[in-house]
């Protein structure tokens, strides 16, 4: 098609008029096109500026607002969490002490009537699972604790102190929790020994989000959290969900986008708190603003596609004369018998052989893409992605249509030790060593055997057989595989068979057969061939997991005892290997214990290695019991450092000499004097228990304090910046303007002019 436009493209412009025509044409549509894209966009461009910008202030204002009350009430889940009667209440044996309980009791009481924001606060023991709350008082079991479905929450903190998030509050609990909690680790002695839970009230909180009128215009603004979820929406206007996620895609860099979605233009405007790391979404519709600039537009293109379409119809004209005489060759060539043979037939014979040449070019592809379409059979009736029993018949029939109705059979093939493997090879080194597994398989069968590879990810394969004759042993040839592998490639393999199937619907059965036959290597070893039949007969139990012996394991690395975790360690294994002969029940046991393990790790440097759980799908029970202790012996020895530390109520002084002489100029040098230490400890300690540097912190209690003064007194800044311990203004201006991204005179206008207006 490409060579026959171009034989008419270089015809008509052969002729002058058709070049003249065609140029002039051309010229005229780009001039009228271009005017009218430049002058839509120009005029688009200034509209959204325009419309923009308050959006962004606004969403500023908004943000600040919010982000003060999440600093305000974080500031009091931090009191709470180094305050003396909880370190009392989070070690002792007895928890139930009446003064201590009133004295927390009237801590939380004074947080909670001091700040608008904070509707609850409660306390979790992680270790004795108790609570203390306001309203409910002490409670020491989340069972009769009405508001306890949260304390999963342990597992999202990672290496940070806080989560901000939105949850479900039970019923019967709504007067007591909110939907928008914050939650902050208490940290002793460096191990995370509680949480402090500071319920929010809503409705305080998102208050000053509901946007004025302005213009008619129809807008909506969201809150979304790091989750993807909305925390809080309002609007004049339903905009769907859609609308909002491919909004949220298509932002700039600079936070904003300009999209269209079921024929409305959307400005959309996005801030990110680095504080909660909440976004903070503005959608406008545009349309009423654009809709002068649209129909200019649409005008000025209708006159360039009108002309265009007058120079068309003029070089149409002009050469319908000039493919006459080609019309009348193609009629005589539709006509063509073979009575004569002239020039022409010489075009004909090279057309013909053209044509051959493409379709046995075609042929070739067919053929070597009939192995990857059967491969992608196998691995669709895998997944879960293929169960029609149509549609399986037809594709079978369609790529497998030389394979006879004899058995056929399943092996799926994996690496030994997979996990190892990875790390020793790049990406594409196991992409080249596992084409050349399957290509050593496939000679291996090729000569005897009916074989189809498909790579099922990761360390599997799988391998559908059917024999070219009988009285052929499958086993027998797969340990030649494993064996050949293991010599060349230098990895060990094992595989596990099906039994022979007749019906194209058993064939994912049969997968399944396999899969569950190799899962017995965990039991016989690596480099093992492990038919069906030999283990189908092993009763399929319940798994139970021993949570006594998980518990004992967990006392013993705690308390630093590194003999006896070991033999924890090995007495969990010996139990595996005599109680749990179903290899998918040991795994999940074994999962349990390392799960265990892991939640003990505080640094991602002990975690990091070997992570998942899917490495145990690999290993032998010999190598995971020593990937057990493996991991148990650093963690023993960390513990036993940290039993006898100090510094959390080292810290707690650091803190409080802070506060007392905020308004002076002290620095860390100071600080670690009051406590006796050293400067550079002094940092290592406050790091540890708080997650933040002495620095930063002294800095945000400065700026919390210069905020307040900014906004209830009437100081000049420079006597604020002396009272919260700088000596310079300037000073002063720019770390307020780092940590708020606004100039204090700024902010002070502006939480003022806003208070104002609320109170019009």
């Amino acid at each position: 098609m490409t060579q026959s436009f171009k034989k008419w493209l270089k015809y008509n412009l052969a002729h002058t008029q058709t070049r003249l025509v065609l140029i002039l044409t051309v010229s005229v549509f780009l001039i009228i096109l271009a005017v009218s894209l430049t002058s839509y966009y120009t005029s688009k461009s200034v509209l959204q500026e325009e419309l923009s910008e308050p959006q962004r202030q606004m969403l500023q204002l908004n943000m600040n607002v919010i982000d003060d009350a999440i600093k305000e009430s974080d500031k009091a889940a931090i009191q709470v969490a180094l305050n003396a009667n909880i370190y009392t209440f989070l070690t002792s044996e007895v928890q139930n002490s009446y003064t201590n309980i009133s004295e927390i009791y009237q801590l939380l009481s004074t947080l909670i009537s001091n700040s608008k924001y904070i509707k609850s606060i409660y306390v979790y023991d992680r270790t004795k699972g108790s609570f203390i709350a306001i309203p409910q008082g002490y409670s020491s079991s989340k069972l009769n604790f009405d508001d306890s479905d949260w304390i999963n929450v342990v597992d999202e903190f990672g290496d940070g102190m806080t989560v901000i998030k939105k949850r479900q509050v039970p019923e019967g609990a709504g007067r007591k929790g909110s939907e928008v909690t914050l939650f902050r680790k208490i940290m002793i002695q460096g191990q995370f020994k509680g949480i402090v839970t500071v319920n929010l009230k809503d409705e305080e909180l998102f208050a000053k989000l509901n946007p004025p009128v302005l213009n008619n215009l129809n807008r909506m603004r969201y809150i979304i959290d790091e989750h993807d979820e909305i925390l809080y929406a309002v609007s004049n206007y339903d905009f769907d969900q859609e609308s909002i996620r491919q909004a949220l895609a298509q932002l700039r860099e600079d936070g904003s986008s300009d999209i269209t979605h079921q024929n409305r233009k959307l400005l959309v405007n996005q801030l990110v708190s680095e504080v909660t790391g909440w976004k903070y979404v503005s959608i406008v519709v545009q349309d009423s603003l654009l809709a002068k600039s649209k129909k200019v537009r649409n005008v000025v293109l209708t006159v360039s596609v009108a002309a265009l379409a007058l120079g068309c119809a003029t070089i149409f004209y002009i050469n319908a004369a000039a493919f006459r005489p080609v019309r009348r060759l193609m009629q005589l060539f539709s006509s063509y018998d073979r009575k004569s043979m002239n020039s022409e037939g010489i075009d004909l014979e090279k057309l013909a052989g053209e044509l051959l040449t493409n379709h046995a070019h075609l042929s070739q592809l067919v053929r070597e893409t009939m192995s990857e379409a059967s491969s992608k059979l196998l691995y669709d009736m895998y997944t879960g992605n293929l169960t029609g029993k149509r549609d399986i018949e037809e594709k079978w029939h369609r790529y497998f249509g030389e394979w006879s109705s004899e058995p056929f059979t399943v092996a799926v093939i994996s690496i030994d030790r997979y996990e190892e493997w990875s790390r020793k090879y790049t990406g594409d080194d196991q992409s080249l060593l596992k084409f050349a597994m399957a290509n050593i398989v496939a000679e291996l069968f090729e000569q005897r055997w009916r074989v189809v590879c498909a790579d099922f990810g990761k360390d599997k394969m799988a391998i559908l057989l059917q024999p070219l004759e009988a009285g052929i042993v499958l086993e027998r040839k797969l340990e030649e595989a494993a064996e050949v592998v293991s010599s060349l490639l230098k990895f060990s393999i094992s595989a596990g068979v099906s039994t022979p199937q007749t019906e194209v619907a058993w064939l994912r059965q049969a997968m399944l057969e396999a899969e569950n036959a190799l899962n017995y290597r965990l039991y016989q070893g690596y480099g093992q061939i492990i038919p069906f039949h030999e283990v189908s007969g092993h009763e399929v139990m319940e798994t139970v997991v021993d949570a006594g012996r998980l518990d004992a394991l967990t006392q013993l690395i705690e308390s630093g005892d590194e003999t006896g975790s070991l033999e924890a360690v090995e007495r969990l294994i010996s139990d595996v290997r005599s109680n749990y002969g179903y290899p998918s029940a040991a795994l999940t046991f074994l999962r349990a214990v390392l799960e265990r393990i892991e939640q003990l790790c505080q640094s991602d440097d002990e975690s990091a290695e070997g992570s998942t759980f899917e490495r145990f799908n690999t290993l032998h029970l010999g190598d995971i019991q020593e990937e057990l202790s493996k991991r148990v012996h650093p963690l023993v020895q960390r513990f036993h450092k940290l039993i006898q530390s100090k510094d959390f109520i080292t810290c707690h002084r650091m803190i409080e000499y802070m506060k007392q002489h905020l308004s002076e100029t002290i620095g860390i040098p100071e600080i670690a004097d009051d406590v006796g230490i050293s400067s550079s400890l002094a940092s290592q300690i406050f790091k540890q228990e708080t997650g933040e540097t002495i620095y930063n912190y002294l800095t945000r209690l400065r700026l919390e304090r210069a905020a307040d003064l900014l906004l209830k007194t009437e100081y000049k800044i420079s006597d604020i910046a002396v009272m919260v311990g700088y000596q310079h203004e300037n000073s002063f201006i720019r770390s307020f303007r780092k940590f708020k991204n606004i100039t204090p005179g700024k902010y002070r206008d502006m939480l003022r002019t806003r208070t104002d207006a609320m109170l019009e």
